[in-house]
């Protein structure tokens, strides 16, 4: 008797296991059920969900910028059918970066140090039932208080299942080097930031820095930039937890080769492809995505600064971390790399 019931408790952990996987391509639910569990108004033009707008613009004669997404999409795709053997299946902890709009259907994925900040802004605003006029007025750490957007993860699976499908989904990147310099500057160079500095500053010192001084060891706030290099290729690192968000690959926080993006905005056309976000959603005309003014932005001369002392063998072992995001996005090996 003892032994008949092993085989149906593995089964049924098995299967309680697998119903945790999210088959956003392979739904069980029939149109009408998916209608029932959900019943979404548009509120964009003629009724229209920004998938709609998007798709069926592209039926018609295309503007430049309809055009550059559309070459951006297939790049995507051609990469992740190249590189993207064998693809494994959501999980839902896969989906903590999706932040969901339900009023006008909308699923973004946030990367930080991609003006994620402001694009939360825009999804307060959006989403706000009118609490929130302008993106501008709420204070940067409400943006990040996680109670204020609903991520993919808090929804059941069929809920899931149909925003895949039915949302326009997008995803803003940037050039992955510029990104990690600026992760860098902004987590270990600003006084401010103890938090990192305690959680993460005191490890790469006592790994990283030869006869490290008490006070560094406590404090972690002089991190220098190589230190940080050494730390993010040292095998240990992973092993022990994955890497934080801010220097995590996009690949890895948003899924581009298992949740197909339909755009794919850059950083340094942020204006320009934020608005065409909007237009597609068919945003009133108050909601503007805030213009930068900062003069402390991280620039690529700025960055290939950071890289002067770096020696090439190190340059070329980071440039391999971070290779699936220069290919996924189209993004060119810095020319002040020494790794050709």
């Amino acid at each position: 008797m003892r032994r008949s019931r092993a085989p149906r408790v593995a089964l049924a952990a098995c299967l309680g296991s697998f119903l945790l996987v999210v088959f956003y391509f392979q739904s069980s639910l029939n149109p009408a059920a998916e209608d029932r569990v959900i019943r979404t108004t548009w509120q964009g033009k003629a009724g229209r969900s920004p998938l709609q707008a998007l798709y069926e613009s592209d039926q018609f004669e295309q503007s430049s910028l309809q055009a550059v997404h559309q070459q951006r999409r297939e790049l995507l795709s051609n990469i992740c059918n190249r590189y993207t053997r064998k693809r494994r299946l959501l999980r839902p902890d896969d989906l903590r970066h999706l932040v969901v709009d339900d009023t006008h259907g909308l699923l973004y994925c946030y990367v930080p140090k991609v003006a994620c900040t402001n694009w939360k802004r825009v999804m307060m605003v959006l989403t706000g039932q009118g609490k929130y006029q302008d993106p501008l007025e709420i204070p940067a750490n409400e943006a990040h208080v996680s109670s204020n957007l609903r991520t993919l993860s808090e929804y059941s699976i069929p809920e899931i299942n149909h925003r895949l499908r039915s949302y326009l989904k997008f995803i803003f990147v940037r050039e992955p080097f510029e990104r990690l310099v600026s992760a860098y500057r902004n987590k270990f160079t600003r006084s401010y930031n103890t938090a990192f500095h305690k959680r993460y500053g005191t490890k790469i010192i006592r790994r990283h820095r030869q006869e490290p001084s008490d006070k560094a060891l406590e404090r972690g706030d002089d991190v220098r930039f190589e230190e940080f290099v050494y730390y993010l290729l040292d095998p240990r690192t992973q092993r022990e937890e994955p890497f934080n968000e801010h220097w995590e690959r996009v690949h890895s926080l948003c899924h581009p080769c298992i949740v197909h993006y339909d755009v794919v905005g850059k950083y340094e056309t942020l204006v320009e492809d934020a608005n065409y976000i909007l237009q597609l959603v068919g945003a009133d005309t108050t909601v503007k995505f805030p213009s930068s003014s900062k003069t402390t932005r991280t620039t690529d001369d700025m960055t290939a600064q950071f890289f002067q002392d770096i020696s090439p063998f190190y340059q070329r072992r980071l440039f391999n971390l971070y290779k699936m995001d220069y290919l996924l996005f189209n993004y060119s090996i810095p020319s002040y790399l020494r790794i050709r």
